[in-house]
This record gives C-alpha cells, sequence and structure tokens, in this order.
C-alpha cells in the first residue's frame, strides 16, 4: 500500500518546506489542483528541482484539452496526473496516449463520473494506470462502501483511495486494502507533519506485511 501525500490550499513555498521534511515517507508527492491553479506549471518546476528523484503527481484534474495539458505536465516533470472519469472516453484516451509517449502514468479519478463501476471496468482499455476514489468525513459509510465494491469489483487496476482522515478513521480505510491512500490536511496542517506522515507511512506497511 502506497502513501500520497496531497499538498493543496496551502502556499508552495510552505508545501516545499514540508515536503523536506517527509519525502523520504511519501511514496507518491501530489501537487493540489489549488497549487497548479496559483502558480501554474512553476509548482511543478519547483517541486521537480527540489526533489529530483520523487514520484510526482499532478493533480490536474483533466476533463478537456487531454492532450495539450498532460504534455505541458509532462514536460515540466509530473510523473503522474489526474484524468476525471466524467471526461469523453477521447479525452482520457488521449491523455493516456501522451503518458505512453512520455513513459508516465495515469490516475482516473472518479469524482464526478455517473457510474464509478463503469469507469473502472472501462479504465484500463482506455490506458489509465490507476483509479481513485474519494472518501469525505461527511460520506454515509453505506454509501462509501457501496461505491468501493462497485469500483473494487470491476477492475483490477490499483485502487486509491483519497480521504478526509484521522488516526481512528483512516483503520476503516485500510481495512480495504486499497493499492494506495491520499492524505492531506491531516499531514500538512499538523503541528508535526513528519511524525504524522510517519504514522500513516506505518499502517501501509504494516498492511504490506500482512498482505504479503
Amino acid at each position: 500500500m502506497k502513501l500520497q501525500i496531497s499538498f493543496d490550499c496551502i502556499k508552495l513555498e510552505k508545501a516545499l518546506e514540508i515536503s523536506e521534511s517527509i519525502i523520504e515517507i511519501a511514496d507518491i508527492i501530489e501537487i493540489g489542483t489549488s497549487l497548479i491553479l496559483e502558480h501554474g506549471v512553476r509548482a511543478i518546476d519547483e517541486f521537480r528541482t527540489k526533489f529530483p528523484k520523487a514520484t510526482i503527481l499532478a493533480d490536474t484534474k483533466i476533463i478537456d484539452r487531454g492532450q495539450t495539458i498532460s504534455e505541458l505536465m509532462f514536460t515540466h516533470g509530473a510523473d503522474w496526473i489526474t484524468v476525471m472519469g466524467g471526461a469523453s472516453k477521447r479525452v482520457i484516451h488521449n491523455v493516456a496516449n501522451s503518458a505512453e509517449r512520455y513513459n508516465k502514468e495515469i490516475m482516473l479519478d472518479l469524482l464526478d463520473s455517473p457510474a464509478p463501476g463503469q469507469s473502472a471496468m472501462e479504465a484500463k482499455t482506455l490506458g489509465i494506470s490507476a483509479v481513485l476514489i474519494h472518501k469525505h468525513t461527511s460520506d454515509d459509510e453505506t454509501a462509501f462502501l457501496d461505491r468501493w465494491e462497485m469500483v473494487h469489483g470491476n477492475t483490477e487496476l490499483p485502487i486509491f483511495v483519497s480521504t478526509d482522515t484521522d488516526k481512528e478513521s483512516i483503520k476503516k480505510i485500510i481495512a480495504l486494502k486499497p493499492s494506495g491512500i491520499v492524505i492531506g490536511r491531516a499531514i500538512t496542517e499538523a503541528s508535526d507533519p513528519y511524525q504524522e506522515a510517519l504514522f500513516f507511512s506505518e499502517l501501509c506497511k504494516e498492511n504490506n506485511l500482512s498482505t504479503s
């Protein structure tokens, strides 16, 4: 299980500062949509320059202009980008083609998908590398579990779960054994981001041992 740490809704300089303390813990560093909207490709450039060996995901949330946006992100150093499940198959396919040319990866964000199970089923044939489902604190537990089962039952691709969580509620997500968890503010807004990141990282490692 991978730990993806998301940097969003904070200043770029602060995100870089926090990243320096947790870079050895995170499997994937996510440059959030807000940072990209505020700073453009500079956000990607700054992270890539400072952390040349890191795996960087740009949360582009592509819905249109797939080839243009994906090529822009890849040429500036992103390893992964996101495309929305509600985008047309043509857009998703164009993004995947760009990823193949640059030897990069695509995560399909199912947040806006009208049929998450169907989107998950079609993802692999469209060239997607992993799918992402969201679990917010306001989510009804049954509704989220139903959504998880729809996605899990319709794809063999890695499934990541993005969640607003704390140290107790994360255990329910871990029990589902996703391929990765995406944690943002619980780490980036903590008084000690390193210790929080270490806690979630250890949970991921424990799960890896239990499934090996």
